[in-house]
């Protein structure tokens, strides 16, 4: 009989709970419209259950005349933030706090002298609104193959996208080392993050097969399924319970669950449902 493993308190981690948390507040006790600039968060179905109940998504301020902006859980580049401010937008703050903490280190970086180095992904919105808050000057290594003339900077200072996985984190570490005199290292990876790469390996190595559930669109989503394909384990990513294929779990005895910290829990919920219903032989019970 074959069993499903699902890791442990997958899905929301708490910057997310919060964004969506005050965004639902925004639209309960605004009068005004409610915005947010792109996404809330890295999954469609949230962000279309939220524009049902009223949070309109933007891709630029210039399509919002007045009403009330959120700014999502990845934050911003504080040039947008003062363009809100001048448009006289009432703005609420739903940047996550590890994201916040990231900003506020490159912005010490700078101004004491530092080449901010971001560790990450050059086009995710978190790393952008990173780069902002040093002055644009940081640069953006995403992997250690990366070509950056750094030997010309006598100070660095280190900063990690806050999704990054934590051996991508150390091998860039190992190659900046060899670049500069001096550096300063500010760990600003998200623990939830870290501790959900943790769980789902250690689960990957016990299974069959490992499903990935959350937004394409969402990259500490894509790196767990990355994660579970470098352990050897075969893996599928799936942003909802549709996405599943009966023929993927013929002849398969122990299945892995995991989730991005994107992911709500009614879609997890729904994927395990599904994978019951495929054969009628699968027991739920819980990992990590």
């Amino acid at each position: 009989m074959a069993k499903i493993f699902v890791v442990k308190n997958s899905g929301f981690c708490f910057g997310v709970k919060r964004a969506i948390r005050m965004a639902f507040y925004a639209v309960k006790n605004n009068q005004r419209k409610v915005f947010t600039l792109g996404p809330l968060i890295h999954n469609p179905q949230v962000v279309e259950d939220l524009e049902k109940k009223g949070v309109n998504v933007v891709e630029d301020l210039k399509e919002i005349d007045r009403g009330c902006l959120i700014i999502r859980s990845h934050g911003v580049h504080p040039r947008i933030l003062e363009s809100a401010k001048k448009r006289r937008l009432k703005i609420i703050d739903a940047t996550c706090p590890f994201v916040k903490k990231a900003q506020n280190n490159a912005r010490l970086l700078f101004d004491q002298g530092y080449q901010v180095i971001v560790v990450g992904e050059a086009n995710h919105p978190e790393v952008k609104s990173i780069v902002g808050y040093a002055k644009d000057k940081a640069l953006v290594l995403n992997n250690t193959k990366n070509h950056l003339n750094l030997k010309r900077f006598k100070k660095i200072g280190v900063i990690a996208q806050t999704t990054l996985n934590f051996d991508l984190f150390k091998q860039a570490i190992d190659k900046l080392v060899e670049s500069t005199k001096e550096i300063k290292i500010y760990n600003t990876m998200c623990n939830a993050t870290s501790l959900m790469q943790e769980k789902t390996a250690k689960l990957a190595g016990k299974v069959d097969l490992m499903i990935v559930v959350g937004g394409h669109n969402s990259a500490n989503t894509t790196r767990l399924a990355k994660l579970c394909r470098g352990i050897g384990t075969k893996t599928y990513h799936v942003e909802t319970s549709r996405g599943l294929k009966r023929s993927w779990f013929k002849d398969v005895k122990r299945i892995g669950i995991t989730a991005g910290t994107s992911t709500p829990p009614w879609i997890i919920q729904g994927v395990v449902k599904k994978i019951k219903s495929l054969e009628k032989i699968y027991t739920p019970q819980s990992s990590g």
